[in-house]
This record gives C-alpha cells, structure tokens and sequence, in this order.
C-alpha cells in the first residue's frame, strides 16, 4: 500500500455510517494518491466509490449528513475542518449525476462558473471556453440552455466545467456513463491531455471499463487500481495489469465490469483474449450444439405513434414562440409500434433526442406534432431520482400499489422485488441516500411493481455493475414473458445485443432503421450513420455468427460467470 504522508491526496481509516443503514458504507480505508498520479477505483454497485470520492471533496461530512472517522487530507487540507468552497480550489468534480451539479442556464456561464471564483480576468474566459469545449469535442455547446442538453451533452459540459481551471485533483464519478462511443473517446482523450500538459491527480470511478480503455485494453487505464468490496474494504492496491490478473476471477464474480480480456481470462484461465484461437474455439463451443429458434411471436400491438415530431424545448418557450431555435423539433416524422412481449432497443448518438422521444411516448412531453396512441406506459427516468416519491426503499417500490395483486398480499411481491433486485438489506434506507446504482436497481423495480403494458426505460444500466445489469435484463426477460412491451434506450451495445429483440435506430432527427437487433447491429451502413460503435466481443461476434441464439448463448455463457466466490463479498 502507498504511504499516505506526503501525499497530495491522504485518507488515513476513513470510515463512513450513513443515517439508517445499519452497516458501514466505506470501513477503515487507508490510502495515498501522489501528484500526477492516475488510479482507477473497481468494486461492485455500493461498494462505496462515489462516497470515497465524497470524502475527497468535503461533500462528505459539509453536506452530506454522515458520521465519518478516520483522517481525510487533500493537497494539506483537513477535509473535516476546510469546507468545500475551500477544498474547490483544489480539486475538479465530475459528479456521477452531472445535472445536479449544474446551476448556470447556459453552458458558457456553467465553463465559466469555475474561472470566476478562481478570480481569472475576465478578458481571458471567452478563450478559455473555447479551449475546454475543444478538449472534450464539444465545440458545438456552445451558447446551449443547460435545461435542453442530453444526459450525454450535459456530461461532456460538466467534464469542461471540471477541467478550465485546472484543478491539481480531478476526481471522475463514471464520466462515459450516458456518452456515445465518440463521446467515450473525447472524453479519454481530454484526460489523457489534462495529465500530459499539467499533472493532476486524477481518481476515476468507472464502470464501461472496456469501453474507457478503448483499443488499448488494459494499457488504457489508469496504471493504478484499487479495489473495494461490497462493504466498503480496501481489497487490493497496486498496479493495474497486476491487479486485475490477480483478482481477475473474484472481480468478475463480484459483479464489476473488468476489461475483455480479464473477463475472458476469468472465464477460461488462460490470456491473450479474442486473440487467442483457444479462447475464440471455446466461446463459439458455447454456441454449437444450440438449435435454431424462431424470432418469438409478437404479440398486438399495446403502443403505437403516428408523424410524431418532438422537442426538448420546453412548453413555455414553446407558448411564447420568441426564439425559433427553441422550437425545432429534435425529431420528425416518427411512425412506430411496441407489441406486447416485445423488447425493443432504442438505440443513437447523444443528443439524436432518445430520451424525449420517450418522454413523449410516456406522455410527459407534449409533441410538437404527431398522436401516441395505447395506454400510458410506465417510465424509468434518466435520472432515477427525478421518480423517487417516498422515504424508504420499501415504500419507494409499494407506492401506488393496491393491498391485493393477483389474489395476493402486495407485501409478497414487494419483498420479492426487494430480493430480485438486490435491496433487501437497504429496504428501510433513504432512495436518495443510496448509490448511484442502487438508486438505479431501485428505480427500475418500483416500475415493474406496477406491470404496465408497455414500460419504457431511459438508459436502465446507467450505475449498474455487472451483476445488476444482469439482473435487470433478467427482470425485464421475465417481464416481456408475461406480456409486457418494453422500449429501452442505451449505449451499452452489449447489453442491447443481450436482451433486446428488436431495434430502433435513430439519425439526422427521425429513424433511419428498424428490424430485428442483430440485422441493425450488422449494418455497418447504419451503424456508421448513426455514430455506433460496437464493442469488440460483439463485433467479432456478428462476423462469426449469424444465428442470434448462437450470439446470445455465447454472451449468456459469460453472463454465468458472474457467480460467488470466495474472497470477495456480494451483497445479497
């Protein structure tokens, strides 16, 4: 382990309780980060990497009501005796919910947010925009309503903001979370720029591992990994090639996303991943002995649209007309239909307008033109918090609930979600207190509580590790067996190529293909149109293979190897 004395960064036994949860979140954490030095934190959903980085800010006691022990030390600072106005100065923050940090109405006042209490003359910020915008690929931001950008806009505004003032820490809460392959890209590049021309410390908490890393695998990580377990201990600490080949097997098990080739090391002992002829033999055996199944039935049709054009544009300035720009539609002429028993990917580039096309669909954003037609669908926002209505977990998933379903109690099939879904042992808790992907497990059940015919989902893995976002796809399998319809944005191509059965692509403001997943993720025309790149296991994939059984026997296999082992915790 690192010696924390001189570090610019010092956690000596932090430990943290929040109110209601009977265990601590982080336990007796010791840890050093040197100036220039880049390290990337593993560990599964609740682990504690999002409250470690709190600790880090001073979020954690100043704001956030915690009961903490130990020492945290940043750049000298006390973080228990130097507020966060204070420790700002010093460090630069990617939230793992970017909207929350916004404050400014506009993105060059939210860049410029940072220069102004750093006291830069003002002559030089309009520069200074520029350059921050550039660094992450995001020219084209300029001048934008901070309430109008995409998830993945708003991302990219919040790593600017995080970067202009060249903090000497940058801490980096799932930074590619909600972002497109080019913007996973920028992003990696604008740090990789940062590290070069001034040295910051940089902590990186991120879960597209492989995604982030890019052709580079392993290479493209942070040179340091530290791992946490499901209750908040420090497991390992060391370089990162020799960390992931050490605990490959146990990370993998605890539901962390790792890079390919440690996921296929896990899998089957040996290295070399897709390169390796033995590796490539073994996956494709997954899929050899499996019959050829026919594309499931669909069933009628439970949501349809009709010349739908939408904006995100809200409906005031749509009242007042004023601006012109407020008022054109992301997106025009959109004709589709959601059969029951029917999982449907929606699938585009940041910004295309994925998310207020299903706002629409869900009824909560007017449409510029166009009907929707069918019965109101249930919705899983963005942003999980944005449907939170209640105080605990377990009120969170019953709210809204008759006393009887089916013929039974609903404290039945409220304790089963609970379990489904991993959240039984947080069924008293806060929803707003929980992690960012617990936040997003609970979000997901409290909607399929309600069994709505239609359910519409806003990036459902945004948060979740590994072992979550397999229980999701499994939760809504196991929805659409029962005749649900579900619709379901996400850059998570692998996820999509996993559970979905058809998808929707989306283009130049309308859709520009529509079929059956694998036909759309064989389409290189399309594809590359839309901005759409594919991971490389799936990509090897759709050359291999041409059953979608075979393709999806191959990712199920990898799938079961996320089970318990011993070593690392999982939280139940």
């Amino acid at each position: 382990m690192k010696p924390v004395g001189a570090a610019v960064i010092a956690l000596q036994e932090a430990t943290v309780h929040y109110p209601r949860r009977a265990a601590p979140v982080l336990q007796e954490v010791s840890l050093g980060l040197d100036a220039g030095e880049q390290v990337i934190i593993l560990g599964p959903s609740g682990a504690g990497k999002s409250t470690l980085l709190a600790l880090m800010t001073g979020v954690i006691p100043h704001s956030v009501a915690a009961r903490t022990t130990g020492r945290v030390l940043v750049a000298g600072q006390d973080t228990a005796h130097s507020s966060v106005a204070e420790l700002s100065r010093t460090v630069g923050v990617l939230a793992q919910d970017p909207e929350s940090a916004m404050c400014m109405p506009d993105v060059d006042r939210e860049i410029a947010l940072p220069l102004e209490n750093h006291a830069v003359a003002p002559p030089r910020i309009d520069a200074l925009i520029d350059a921050a915008l550039e660094h992450i690929n995001g020219t084209g931001l300029r001048g934008r309503s901070t309430r109008q950008l995409s998830g993945g806009e708003g991302q990219r505004v919040a790593l600017a903001a995080s970067l202009v003032a060249e903090p000497p820490v940058l801490l980096l809460d799932e930074p590619t979370s909600m972002l497109d392959a080019e913007g996973i890209s920028s992003v990696r590049r604008a740090i990789d720029r940062a590290v070069e021309t001034r040295g910051p410390a940089v902590v990186l908490v991120e879960h597209r591992i492989d995604e982030y890393a890019g052709t580079d695998g392993v290479a493209g990580l942070p040179a340091r990994a530290i791992v946490l377990d499901a209750a908040g201990t420090l497991l390992a600490d060391g370089p990162t090639p020799t960390v992931l080949e050490q605990w490959s097997r146990r990370l993998v098990a605890a539901g962390c996303w790792t890079p390919l080739d440690t996921e296929l090391q896990a899998a089957f002992g040996t290295g070399g991943g897709l390169a390796c002829p033995i590796i490539r033999d073994r996956l494709l055996g997954w899929a050899q002995d499996r019959p050829t199944v026919p594309a499931p039935a669909r069933g009628g049709v439970v949501l349809s649209a009709q010349g739908l054009s939408v904006t995100r544009a809200p409906a005031s300035a749509r009242k007042r007309r004023r601006d012109p720009e407020t008022i054109t539609a992301q997106l025009e002429g959109i004709d589709l239909e959601l059969h029951s028993g029917e999982i449907t990917a929606l699938l585009g580039a940041n910004g295309t307008g994925k998310s207020s096309l299903l706002l629409s669909l869900a009824g909560l954003l007017a449409p510029l033109s166009g009907t929707v037609t069918g019965d109101r669908p249930g919705m899983v926002f963005q942003n999980p918090e944005h449907q939170f209505v209640a105080s605990t977990v377990r009120e969170e998933i019953g709210h809204g609930l008759p006393a009887v379903i089916n013929g039974r109690p609903a404290d039945e099939r409220i304790e089963a979600l609970l379990a489904e879904h991993r959240l039984t042992h947080l069924a008293e808790a806060n929803p707003f207190r929980l992690s960012g992907g617990e936040k997003r497990r609970l979000s997901v059940a409290a909607m399929l509580a309600h069994s709505r015919a239609t359910l519409l989902a806003d990036e459902p893995g945004f948060g979740l590790d590994r072992k979550a976002t397999i229980s999701m796809m499994a939760a809504f399998r196991d929805a659409a067996a029962e005749g649900q319809s579900i619709l379901f944005s996400s850059h998570d191509l692998r996820s999509v190529a996993t559970l979905a059965h058809r998808g929707i692509v989306i283009a130049g403001g309308t859709i520009i293909a529509e079929g059956p997943i694998f036909e759309v993720l064989g389409d290189r025309g399309v594809l590359s149109r839309a901005g759409i790149v594919l991971p490389p296991l799936l990509d090897w994939l759709v050359e291999v293979e041409d059953r979608p059984e075979a393709i999806r026997a191959i990712l199920d296999g990898l799938d079961r190897e996320v089970s318990p082992v011993p070593g690392m915790q999982v939280q139940s």
